[in-house]
């Protein structure tokens, strides 16, 4: 069975399919987040502190460490960044961290600084980023995100993507990376704009596990971009690529619905063993009043009563 080890100084995850979902936070990442950016490029990391503590509260596996808060002179810029936001939230949190950069300058630099065995984000098909990117990985001897596009982009053909992931992996085996250090990131399309994406990637996703034996991932959110109430997508998403294989995402684990469903899937899978993590996690739940609340046991009982006793009723009036 493919295991995908990742650690903290302190603590271990096992990455794979006989194991819990592995949820990899998403929110220390300024891309898209001006406030954020603007923050970390004056040295606030207020809200990188708050972001980290909140999603481990929330139940996050890891946590993503993005520094890119500027396009300008990256490769000047965000090694030092990296490493600084790298050794602040280790030393807040104790689970293990994704080195998420662009920049090879950047991942470089993150690896000679971070505890443990980090995952690293991320090594794509395309030539340069494979020679400059796997000695890396090799040398350091962690784990790497393998995103499956190459120097044509992002092909809207699944049987494409499988072939750049199946690509990356034998090209990591010159190197001496085994199969199970790389995690691969099947690309999500956005549903809204390709009403195959849900299929195209479960498909996808069972090929990998079957034909590859990887681990896999994805940016969770973008199968709902540009759709209204899109955490109600994610959070059905969620089971269905459990379902069809997939191993971990990066994902906003402060969404409650979200969280729920990944925590749901882990008991039906048999990857919560006597639903403890469940009960530790809702126990205490009070279901939210108005029109979506749950029904108390109490309500279910009264309803179920009324039901039953209007059956009874009708059985009587057409005895008699």
């Amino acid at each position: 069975m493919t295991r995908t080890v990742v650690a903290s100084a302190i603590r271990e995850i096992v990455i794979g399919f006989d194991q819990p979902f592995c949820v990899i936070g998403e929110r220390i990442n300024p891309t898209g987040r001006k406030k954020l950016a603007a923050e970390m490029l004056a040295g606030n990391f207020d809200t990188v502190t708050a972001d980290a503590l909140a999603q481990v509260a929330a139940g996050a596996t890891m946590l993503d460490i993005n520094a890119g808060v500027t396009a300008v002179n990256p490769n000047e810029t965000e090694p030092p960044l990296l490493v600084k936001t790298l050794e602040l939230v280790q030393g807040l949190v104790d689970i293990p961290l994704s080195i998420d950069s662009s920049v090879t300058a950047a991942i470089e630099a993150g690896l000679q600084v971070a505890k443990g065995r980090p995952l690293v984000n991320s090594v794509t098909g395309e030539e340069e980023k494979l020679e400059a990117i796997l000695p890396l990985i090799k040398k350091y001897n962690v784990p790497v995100v393998a995103i499956s596009n190459d120097e044509t982009g992002i092909s809207e053909d699944p049987d494409v993507r499988f072939e750049v992931a199946k690509k990356i992996v034998q090209r990591a085996a010159d190197f001496g990376i085994p199969a199970h250090d790389i995690v691969v990131d099947p690309l999500v399309m956005p549903i809204g704009a390709m009403g195959t994406a849900g299929d195209q990637v479960f498909k996808l996703l069972r090929r990998l596990k079957e034909e590859l034996k990887v681990n896999t991932t994805c940016g969770l959110s973008n199968v709902s971009f540009g759709l209204p109430h899109r955490h109600g997508i994610n959070a059905a998403f969620i089971p269905m690529v459990i379902a069809s294989g997939m191993t971990s995402a990066i994902m906003n684990p402060c969404r409650l619905q979200e969280m729920e469903m990944v925590r749901a899937a882990n008991v039906l899978t048999g990857h919560d063993p006597n639903c403890q993590d469940w009960i530790m996690a809702y126990r205490d739940h009070i279901p939210i009043s108005g029109s979506n609340a749950a029904a108390s046991p109490d309500m279910t009982k009264g309803e179920t009563g009324r039901r039953r006793g209007g059956r009874e009723g009708r059985r009587r009036q057409s005895a008699s």
